[in-house]
C-alpha cells in the first residue's frame, strides 16, 4: 500500500491502516522519543502519546512537505509539551557568551550507548536544549520558542549540558583503541 492511501485510510479511522502506520514509523519515532526520555520506559510513554496525537491529527497532514517530518514534529511537540506540564523549564540566570563550542575529539571517540546515557541523565532543561540543537538542528530562536525561554536561556542551557557531558566523558575510563 502506497503511503498516500495509508495516510488517507488512517484519516477515516481504519484500525488497519494505523496499525500499518505505526509498525512503519515507530522504530524511527522511538529513535528520537529516547533522545529525550531519561528512560526506555519513558521513551515507550512518550512513543504511545505522540501516536496518540498523530492519529488525532492526521486529518490535518496536507501532503505537502515529508510526512516523516510531519510526524517528528508531532512527536517532539508532544514530549515538550509533557515536559512543560511535569517539570517547569525554570529559567537560569543567562550567560551572554554561551558560544558555540567544538565537539571534542573526545565527544566523537565515546560509544553512542554511553553518550546516550549521558544525555540521558541530563536535568531536563539541558537535555531537550542539548537534543532540539546538537541532535535535530533546530536554532536557538526555535528551542526558545518551542519552550517559552528567552534565545539566551537556550544558549545558555546548551552551553551547559556540553559542559557536563565533556565532564562525564572525561571522568569515563574509556579508552578506544
Amino acid at each position: 500500500m502506497k503511503q498516500k492511501d495509508l495516510i488517507h485510510k488512517c484519516k477515516k479511522g481504519n484500525r488497519a491502516a494505523q496499525e500499518k502506520l505505526y509498525r512503519a514509523y515507530s522504530a524511527v519515532l522511538y529513535g528520537l522519543c529516547l533522545k529525550y526520555s531519561r528512560n526506555k520506559t519513558e521513551a515507550e510513554d512518550n512513543l504511545h502519546d505522540s501516536f496518540m496525537t498523530i492519529f488525532e491529527k492526521i486529518h490535518q497532514y496536507r501532503f505537502k512537505g515529508s510526512f516523516e517530518g510531519w510526524m517528528k514534529r508531532i512527536t517532539v511537540n508532544t514530549v515538550l509539551q509533557k515536559y512543560r506540564r511535569e517539570e517547569p523549564l525554570t529559567l537560569i540566570t543567562e550567560v551572554e557568551d554561551a558560544g558555540e563550542h567544538q565537539e571534542t575529539s573526545e565527544m566523537q571517540d565515546i560509544p553512542l550507548a554511553t553518550l546516550l546515557k549521558y544525555v540521558q541523565e541530563l536535568p531536563a532543561k539541558y537535555r531537550i536544549t542539548f537534543n532540539m540543537y546538537v541532535l535535530d538542528g533546530y536554532t536557538h530562536r526555535e528551542i526558545s520558542e518551542a519552550l517559552g525561554t528567552s534565545v539566551g536561556t537556550s544558549k545558555s542551557n546548551l552551553s551547559r549540558a556540553r559542559m557536563i557531558l565533556q565532564e562525564k566523558i572525561k571522568n569515563t575510563n574509556i579508552h578506544i583503541a
